[in-house]
């Protein structure tokens, strides 16, 4: 759990800094809000459209050392991204940064299912979700009071070397794999394209694709506009202050842990599902409090809005690869690539609706991505099999 933790740290440090400075980008830049978005997007969009090759390569060669090796290609990348000379270099060097970062949501969740106990999968997919919400916030708030102070350059720069610091944590404590067996061309059973089809055949798993698409979308617009919203009436905080209520983040580092432990108290009475719609209806409480001008109210609605966001979101990424019975890496990336095609598309389609609608524009929006992922996840998930408590096996001496 350090080490991947450590990989979260690397991973969303990166992918999200450039979120924290947005205001300041633009101006540098002389861009437009939803343009200056556009850098978060081509990560995402990066991340995306690279999981699905990730897997198939962890399925190969093992988790471990796809993770290395997508951990060290993506520090390298983001050390260069604050040379970034103009938008169109910028967003090239984030799709590939974004690319680079793939392997490690891609393949992080199935190497848990693989080496934790199935009764522990929820708890241990909280905890790793966790460890990525502290990456994501540190490269916020680490970025912005460092852009006020130099400029985006200097800030992001800053996160690019807190990242390099992490993966070097993860690549000394990453225990060895002792559950992974590789795939070969040759191997009965579906091939990948194979493993991909029995994912999307099942509508269970596209309804919790749909959660990471829809509700991944809504969260990443708020964060994006907010800062522009705070900049101006009848706020006016300074981008270093502002960056500050990425410290809301801290909210889905406990929600994501706590909602996979109540899930397993639940067990009996929907478990998952139960705490899914729960979490997504305290999402909708948390928005509509920011919807206020009185910013004590918005910054209690934003905490509220973020940590329903991370229980719904370590619900739904954990239980994909639970519900797979075949291509388990597979279903976990196809569950990171609705994720952050979410993040990608609708996360800049919010810019449209602030623009032309202000904060309220947007939260009407970001209410009917909502509405649409508690539809689909009613009408379609059930009770998974599977979370009747078992006696854990006792541990075998690995040395006969």
């Amino acid at each position: 759990m350090v080490a991947l933790a450590a990989a979260g740290m690397a991973t969303f440090a990166q992918l999200y800094s450039v979120q924290g400075v947005l205001p300041g980008l633009a101006r540098d830049l002389d861009i437009t809000a939803p343009a200056a978005a556009l850098a978060v997007s081509a990560a995402t969009l990066g991340l995306a459209v690279s999981v699905i090759a990730w897997s198939a390569a962890a399925d190969r060669f093992g988790r471990l050392p796809v993770m290395r090796l997508a951990i060290i290609a993506a520090v390298v990348l983001g050390l260069l991204v604050p040379f970034s000379p103009n938008l169109p270099v910028l967003l090239m060097l984030r799709f590939t940064e974004g690319a680079a970062m793939g392997g490690i949501p891609a393949v992080a969740l199935a190497y848990l299912s693989e080496e934790v106990s199935r009764v522990h999968a929820a708890v241990a997919a909280g905890s790793y979700v966790s460890g990525t919400t502290i990456g994501g916030l540190a490269g916020r708030i680490v970025a912005a009071p460092m852009a006020d102070a130099a400029n985006w350059r200097v800030g992001v720069g800053a996160v690019s070397l807190l990242a390099t610091a992490a993966a070097v944590v993860f690549m000394l404590t990453a225990p060895k794999q002792r559950g992974f067996s590789p795939l070969f061309r040759t191997d009965p059973g579906p091939g990948l394209g194979g493993r991909l089809l029995l994912n999307l055949r099942n509508p269970r798993q596209i309804s919790l694709y749909l959660q990471g698409f829809l509700l991944m979308g809504g969260f990443v617009a708020v964060y994006n506009y907010l800062g522009f919203r705070l900049g101006a009436a009848p706020f006016w905080l300074p981008q270093s202050v502002a960056s500050f209520l990425f410290l809301a983040y801290l909210a889905g580092t406990w929600s994501s842990r706590a909602a996979g432990s109540l899930a397993g108290r639940l067990a009996a009475h929907g478990g998952r599902k139960t705490v899914l719609l729960g979490s997504i209806a305290v999402m909708a409480s948390g928005l509509a409090l920011t919807l206020g001008s009185w910013l004590p109210a918005v910054i209690a609605g934003l905490v509220v809005f973020t940590g329903g966001f991370f229980a719904a979101h370590s619900i739904a990424s954990g239980w994909a690869p639970f519900l797979a019975t075949e291509g388990r890496a597979q279903s976990s990336s196809l569950y990171n690539l609705f994720y952050y095609a979410g993040s990608s598309l609708l996360g800049w389609a919010g810019g449209i609706f602030f623009q032309h609608g202000g904060w309220t524009g947007l939260s009407i929006f970001v209410a009917v991505l909502m509405a649409l992922a508690a539809a689909a996840a009613a009408a379609v998930l059930g009770p998974e099999p599977g979370t009747e408590p078992v006696q854990a096996p006792l541990r075998q001496d690995r040395k006969l």
